[in-house]
């Protein structure tokens, strides 16, 4: 089945929240009617791609996930994901071309901690470049990789935008070490 714009905006939406949503609030976040909003989502509960865990809420599934061009994740490649990254992989952050800032992320949870210290104008100066999403993709992670370029395409900016980044790689963060069968930290 090809998706409608709608349904691969419905999926997208449900894609970057990890928790399950209200039909009137995915009608409300997609800008869209509330019927047709419902009609779209069953449309997609009986393609498997939405489930309900709970009456009223949805969430994206495996299958919505694939529909999106998006790999289930196996535990190897969590594990892969997750491990510390040599220094000429690590991820460094610049306030501008030729201007590093000399803070280097060397894995998805250092990522978080430098997120925070990094400089609103340089995360903003790299989610507009896609370098986030590239190096999450040399890490293996397309699914990450995935929800920044949608985090991108908001053009969110300032406070929000590190919030949101940092909420996303956080969530993956302990959705990896789980499927590793790694402790989570818990600070």
């Amino acid at each position: 089945m090809s998706l409608s714009p709608q349904k691969q905006e419905i999926l997208q939406l449900l894609l970057l929240n990890d928790e399950p949503l209200k039909a009137a609030d995915i009608a409300k976040e997609t800008k869209k009617e509330f019927q047709p909003t419902m009609g779209h989502l069953l449309g997609l509960i009986r393609n498997g791609y939405v489930t309900t865990p709970q009456k009223g809420q949805y969430i994206i599934t495996a299958k919505g996930k694939q529909a999106l061009g998006i790999p289930q994740t196996t535990k190897e490649q969590a594990i892969t994901i997750l491990s510390y990254a040599p220094h000429d992989k690590a991820f460094n952050f610049y306030a501008a071309v030729g201007k590093p800032l000399n803070l280097h992320a060397h894995s998805l949870r250092d990522f978080c901690n430098k997120l925070e210290r990094a400089d609103i104008a340089s995360i903003e100066f790299h989610v507009k470049r896609g370098d986030f999403e590239a190096w999450f993709k040399g890490l293996g992670d397309e699914e990450l990789s995935h929800k920044t370029a949608l985090i991108r395409q908001k053009n969110i900016v300032g406070e929000d935008l590190r919030r949101q980044l940092r909420g996303i790689v956080e969530q993956r963060y302990l959705e990896l070490a789980k499927l590793a069968g790694q402790p989570i930290p818990t600070e």
